[in-house]
């Protein structure tokens, strides 16, 4: 009779630059995965020898993917996890992705002045609520799906939230970081289920990529 051989472990990987640096991870770690190099149009991929089935989707879809319990588990950037909120568990700081959540206004004006309610624009609305409410600001909140620097240079908000890099984009529209917020890089998150069933792949799946974080 046949070993039954247990199913690959499906990751959930957001597409773009976490998809690379997971990559050179996973193969600093030891798993092949020129797969994803190859991958042309093909979006569910195997790394190694098969043990794990790589799944490629945006980052919104990865929560998505990991709380439904189709993917075992993901690599997001916390910005997303703080963004959507979340009902998994997150079980490493994969250190790359690191940028960071700014308070940013024109240049020059004193953005905390004045008692009228300030209007903000930003892709991340739950992040801008949670910020102003630990300041106790009562805030009026525009979401934005394109360039959100474009809406206080248009008056349509006092200032913005929003990633911060290297703050050239700001500082080339006129813009300036008032206050930071918080700082975000790539986590490794597991499916609450996943997590009791497939305990020991996905810890020793864990410690081998966290062996490998350091210089990384």
């Amino acid at each position: 009779m046949m070993e039954r051989r247990t199913k690959p472990l499906r990751m959930a990987l957001t597409k773009g630059r976490l998809e690379k640096k997971t990559a050179a991870l996973f193969e600093k770690a030891g798993f092949d995965c020129q797969s994803l190099a190859d991958k042309g149009r093909r979006l569910i991929l195997p790394i190694g020898g098969g043990e794990i089935e790589a799944v490629l989707a945006k980052a919104a879809d990865v929560i998505t993917y990991v709380e439904q319990g189709v993917c075992d588990l993901g690599v997001v950037g916390k910005d997303t996890i703080l963004e959507q909120g979340h009902q998994f568990f997150e079980i490493l700081d994969l250190g790359f992705g690191r940028c960071g959540f700014a308070l940013a206004a024109p240049k020059g004006r004193d953005f905390y002045g004045g008692y009228q309610v300030k209007t903000i624009a930003t892709k991340y609305p739950s992040v801008a609520r949670r910020f102003f409410e630990s300041k106790h600001m009562d805030v009026r909140i525009i979401k934005i799906e394109g360039s959100v620097e474009l809406a206080p240079l248009l008056g349509l908000s006092d200032g913005i939230v929003d990633i911060v890099e290297t703050g050239a984009t700001l500082k080339e529209n006129g813009l300036e970081v008032i206050e930071p917020i918080v700082q975000v890089s790539a986590r490794l998150i597991v499916n609450t289920a996943s997590m009791k069933l497939r305990k020991a792949e996905i810890e020793s799946l864990a410690a081998k990529l966290e062996k490998e974080l350091d210089g990384f």
